[in-house]
């Protein structure tokens, strides 16, 4: 049998038998598991293992947990009849802590297979990966899993078994419905009797579909015989889980070049007619080179390796690359396919494939890489569905340490880009933020201890938001040498501007010509005013500048600055140094002078940032905080106990449902108060309850927690323990 390299070597220039694509779902059903059989079915592992060895979770941390951590990249060949098909795969993560992982390779594929459990259904996490898939345009099919417990533990009857498969169809199909592009909204709905519904159990390594029972013969009946008979291993002869799922794949989920033509206009920034776009639309590898890194990984033996998906063009060892974003040149080493933990070198790929490339580990997860005789405009940013809510600070106990975990620190970072790393020039602090307590312990944490490193890491910090309940009175900011004015009023942004704003469906960033009628429609869809909406010139984390000014003479030429201006507020809100959110700028009006050598950084930002601040507590600055929306499953039995713990943690229940013996709780809590929530609640519940994210939002913390906040955060961030009023910041 041909090395499988040889045989991969033989199809990448081959574009219909390519197919990219991830395993995503909630925590615990079962995607690891299930692509242990598909790397049986490749020969990769033994078919004995496939199922208990769980391969693509080859870090050690995830062999301890049970749980994926980072993504795994695994490049694979199927054969269909005489035909050998390429598939590339990214095993995702399930843990909501993890989700940057997800999102990241959804940019990388062009399909999903989303598994759903079969007892537990469509959970919070599973409806949040097929938002991510959606966002990126990757079309999903659905494989329900653990079907084999419907079987034997809880012992349904063909019936009921029929009435659950549809009530998760159907869930994933009104996500669908609601989430996918206008365009694919009926063409992408999961059909069962189109074969893109798979049913199986992956621990027991088979599986089985519409179209298959049509061409076996085999019925449902056949299926629950064997399985109370214990005959699985024969059941898996006959129905191996993994032909069923990969044709299902390669039936239903389509290939990179025409993947492309529809997800390129949504990803990429640049012109569509130019030469480099046409490439990209149609997959050329005679093309200009163009592709996104997804992924950066530390390899002890091969130094940082970047995982990108190439979009056109083609990628050889010793090419040189440029990084657009950072505006670097480098030289690529090692261009290679992945194969688990290790990595093949294949010497050249083109594109329209999922490759590692060793040389430009300098690169952040999003960069964009081309030739650099042919600069193309940047992919569009990854945004992430959630944004960190905790932070600890770290502190080094050998000095001798701290450039090590400096570097470590940095290096996380550039892996991750939903752990943010602040590191104080002044006071020396180094602050590392993530999505949870988990997402820290697991990727930072645990990496210190792994290199035995003696460092002082504290207890989670929250991370609160700052923004304004009203209109302001204008304000207006001098510049020290008094030769320029600036004129602003602040605002809050509605909850349904906010919300799209986060959908990352509206492009952030200033707001280009070419955009500007997408950004005004995005913006008038929720709600926003329809002249303002085109006058926005500026968006920053869901905080904008609107310039409703008119004929100001030279503002063009300051705006640059007075965006630096606004970022540094944003950053650094007035009443306690936290993060703005929801707030709208309003430019009035400015004054300013004739030379340009009098309106220079040193007198714009700071006439800028202190008028907007002044502003915003004119308009009710207030101390917005984290919740988290969550679903709590409990046995009915433990329901009061639960709800019990919820209260005391200023908790509100949003809603109750009963599921046979469980009761489905869901919740709204403040982040603050959930540190040891998830212990607490297996204590209530003997262990047998379990919470989901469902969403993270940020509400007004009560008035009467309201002082105490500020002075607690500026205490601890080295500031004036007062809480700012009218005048603090005053030019």
């Amino acid at each position: 049998m041909a090395k499988m390299i040889d045989k991969i070597k033989g199809i990448v220039n081959d574009k219909s038998r390519i197919r990219n694509l991830c395993i995503c779902a909630h925590i615990d059903h079962g995607k690891t598991t299930f692509s242990d059989n598909l790397l049986a079915g490749a020969g990769m592992i033994s078919e004995e293992l496939a199922g208990r060895q769980l391969a693509t979770d080859f870090d050690a941390q995830e062999q301890e947990r049970g749980i994926t951590i980072y993504s795994a990249n695994v490049s694979m060949v199927h054969t269909v009849g005489d035909t050998d098909y390429l598939i590339n795969l990214i095993d995702t993560p399930g843990h909501v802590d993890f989700g940057g992982d997800v999102t990241r390779a959804m940019r990388a594929v062009d399909g999903a297979v989303v598994l759903a459990c079969a007892v537990d259904g469509v959970m919070p996490q599973t409806e949040t990966v097929l938002r991510q898939a959606l966002k990126e345009r990757v079309k999903p099919v659905l494989f329900i899993n653990k079907v084999d417990r419907m079987i034997k533990e809880l012992q349904l009857t063909p019936e009921q078994m029929m009435e659950r498969f549809t009530n998760i169809i159907l869930k994933v199909n009104q996500l669908i419905q609601a989430n996918a592009p206008d365009e694919f909204k009926e063409s992408w709905q999961v059909d069962v009797n189109m074969g893109k519904v798979g049913f199986g159990s992956a621990f027991k390594n088979w599986a089985i579909s519409v179209p298959f029972m049509k061409t076996s013969g085999m019925t449902f009946k056949d299926i629950i015989d064997m399985t109370n008979e214990d005959n699985e291993k024969e059941l898996a002869k006959k129905a191996p889980l993994h032909n069923i799922v990969l044709d299902m794949a390669i039936n239903h989920l389509p290939t990179p070049d025409d993947a492309q033509k529809y997800r390129i206009p949504k990803l990429w920034t640049g012109d569509r007619e130019s030469v480099e776009g046409k490439s990209m639309m149609t997959c050329d590898s005679k093309g200009p080179l163009a592709g996104v890194v997804t992924n950066v990984t530390a390899d002890k033996h091969a130094g940082m390796v970047a995982t990108a998906r190439l979009f056109s063009g083609t990628l050889k060892d010793g090419d040189n690359v440029m990084l657009v974003g950072a505006g670097k040149e480098l030289r690529v080493q090692l261009v290679s396919v992945y194969n688990g933990p290790k990595r093949d070198p294949i010497g050249s790929i083109p594109c329209g494939n999922i490759v590692g490339i060793t040389g430009i580990g300098e690169a952040n997860s999003g960069e964009t890489i081309c030739h650099p005789e042919h600069i193309i405009a940047p992919f569009e940013s990854i945004t992430h569905i959630f944004e960190p809510v905790v932070t600890k600070s770290i502190e080094v106990k050998n000095v001798k340490d701290l450039p090590k975990v400096i570097n470590i620190l940095k290096q996380r970072a550039k892996e991750d880009q939903t752990l943010v790393v602040k590191i104080s020039e002044d006071t020396g602090e180094m602050l590392i933020s993530g999505l949870g307590e988990l997402h820290l312990e697991a990727k930072v944490e645990r990496y210190f201890k792994d290199q035995k490193l003696d460092v002082i890491i504290s207890a989670p910090i929250v991370i609160f938001k700052e923004g304004v309940r009203k209109l302001s009175v204008q304000f207006e900011g001098k510049s020290p040498n008094k030769h320029n004015k600036f004129y602003f009023k602040v605002e809050p942004l509605s909850g349904d501007v906010i919300k799209a704003l986060n959908s990352g469906e509206i492009p952030t960033g200033t707001v280009r010509k070419q955009d500007l009628a997408d950004v005004s429609k995005g913006l008038q869809d929720a709600g926003f005013e329809k002249d303002e909406s085109k006058k926005v010139v500026y968006i920053y984390q869901n905080n904008m500048i609107v310039n409703v000014s008119r004929g100001v003479q030279y503002l063009n030429e300051v705006m640059e600055l007075i965006k630096q201006g606004f970022d540094d507020v944003c950053n650094k809100g007035p009443m306690a140094d936290e993060p703005c959110f929801g707030l709208k700028v309003l430019i009035m009006d400015a004054k300013l002078h004739e030379d340009a050598i009098h309106r220079g950084p040193a007198q714009v930002l700071p006439a800028v940032r202190s008028s907007i601040k002044e502003a915003m507590i004119n308009a009710n600055a207030s101390i917005f905080e984290p919740k988290q929306v969550l679903r709590i499953d409990t046995p009915t039995s433990n329901m009061g106990s639960v709800m019990t713990e919820v209260q005391n943690r200023r908790g509100q229940v949003l809603n109750m449902s009963e599921e046979g013996d469980m009761t489905v709780i869901e919740a709204k809590i403040p982040v603050a108060e959930m540190f040891g929530f998830e212990a607490a609640l297996k204590s209530a519940t003997a262990g047998r309850g379990f919470q989901s994210l469902v969403d993270i939002l940020y509400e007004l913390m009560p008035s009467d927690l309201q002082q105490k906040t500020i002075l607690q955060i500026r205490k601890r961030k080295g500031l004036k323990e007062i809480v700012p009023v009218q005048g603090s910041y005053g030019s």
